[in-house]
Formats: structure tokens, sequence, C-alpha cells
């Protein structure tokens, strides 16, 4: 790939993704969200990466989309902008392996928004996170209206929205923003133990429960355990759940060994 804003690293069984724009505090334009959709490509293709952390390059995560670039955007062209980062997000959404954002700085519009499209948060302790659209005259627009009030409750996400204000880890942590807080030094090394750990447990199953939760919450109870049962099923049909269970019942340890078939 021929990435200018996005770097790039395999790690063994994981990948580390880096917004790469530090002097624009990693603010997205439409050639970053092009480059991440291009990565995004590579990660589903890529049998060996099994487990994906996101970070950002200095001291922003993402500070939001590049509003240099928005500015002098016309109605058309706004929505196309929102399409777009929507789009993207959307399939890292649904990319068929777990995604940890690793958030070491500004986590804020944009920014917080592609927060929200990853699996699991963790934050530095530096970090700060909000939804300042409104303060700018716009709405959030790569799916923050959505994911937001998914994550934290309705209440939180339109305190958040409606005000414009910004709040730090701790407080993030508090309403379940982010999963957990660490000390800037530790957090991308925290991350990627995470990401092994997940990477060491059979994949299909691993991708089954991703679908599973990520569409049984959209759902009713009823239609998302009769997915449930379908996944469940399915995973009977894999070497993972053969060789995994005969491990369990000899006392051995499969853990980092699963075939991913």
């Amino acid at each position: 790939m021929n990435l200018k804003n996005i770097a790039f690293e395999k790690e063994g069984k994981i990948a580390l993704v880096t917004i790469n724009r530090p002097k624009a505090l990693n603010a997205l334009n439409t050639e970053t969200l092009a480059e991440f959709d291009n990565v995004i490509t590579e990660l589903e293709k890529d049998s060996e990466i099994l487990a994906v952390v996101i970070t950002g390059a200095g001291k922003s995560f993402v500070a939001g989309a590049d509003i240099s670039e928005m500015k002098d955007m016309s109605v058309i062209e706004g929505r196309e902008f929102g399409i777009l980062g929507n789009k993207v997000f959307r399939r890292l959404e649904n990319l068929g392996k777990p995604v940890i954002a690793a958030l070491n700085g500004f986590t804020l519009g944009g920014g917080c928004e592609l927060a929200l499209a990853c699996d699991i948060r963790i934050a530095s302790t530096k970090a700060k996170f909000g939804q300042p659209e409104t303060g700018l005259g716009i709405t959030p627009g790569f799916g923050g209206t959505q994911r937001l009030a998914r994550t934290v409750g309705i209440g939180a996400a339109k305190e958040l929205i409606y005000t414009a204000k910004i709040i730090n880890a701790n407080e993030a942590y508090r309403i379940g923003l982010v999963n957990s807080v660490f000390e800037p030094e530790v957090l991308i090394d925290e991350a990627k133990a995470l990401a092994n750990t997940i990477a060491n447990n059979a994949p299909v199953a691993v991708k089954f429960c991703k679908v599973a939760i990520n569409r049984g919450i959209q759902t009713d109870i009823d239609t998302a355990v009769a997915y449930e049962s379908e996944v469940f099923g399915s995973c009977f049909s894999t070497e993972d759940q053969k060789e995994g269970m005969d491990a369990f019942l000899n006392k051995k340890s499969l853990v980092g060994n699963f075939k991913n078939k």
C-alpha cells in the first residue's frame, strides 16, 4: 500500500494502524479516509492478522474531521463527505477481526466517532473526548449521533452532543465510553497485550462473537438469540472447536495454536 497519512505495521498476529498527520492533530480529511478504506481492505485480506490496534501519532488520536477542508463545502459536498466517513467507519465496525482503539490524546468529533466504530476502547490519562460539532454549526457526521447513544446511553450522549463539552479520560471511563485508562507510556503496550490475548483464542469463534453482538444489539432479543444459536451451531463445523474441546478434556492448552479454520 502507498500510504501518506497512515502508518501500517504487522507484529505477529496483530496489526498496528496509526493515523499519522501529527501537524494537523491527525484530523480526518478525504485523503486520509480513502487511505483508511484501503487499510481496511488489507486487513480483510490478510488471514495472518487476527486483531487490530488503532492509535494516533503525536499528542492526538484524531482531533476531528479536517475543518480546513470542510469550511467551504456545499450541501452536496458536505453530504458526500459524511457518506464517505460513515462508509469507512461502517466497514471498520463490520471487520471480521476485533479492533482496539488506543486513545492517546485528543479524541474529538470524527476521532470520537472512529473510536466508537472500534470494538474496545482504552485511553491514556491524557486523552480528551467529545463531540464538539454543535459549536461549529454542524452535527456529528460519521455516526456519532448513533453509536454514542448506543455506547453510553441516550441521556449521556445527548448531553455531550448538545453541549459540545470536552471530557477527560476518567469521565469517559465513568460513563462507559472507554473500557480502561492507562498512563501514556504503557498505553500501546497494554493495547498490544490485549490484542494478542484475543488473537490467541479461536479466530472463527471470535469473529462469530463479534457478528452476533453487533447484529443482536440492533434487533429484538428473540431474533438475536436465534442468530446466536446459528453461529453457535456453525462453530461445530470448525477444526478449532474439535481441537479446543479435545485439548480441554485432555488437560492441554491450545492458546495461540488455533488453526483459524
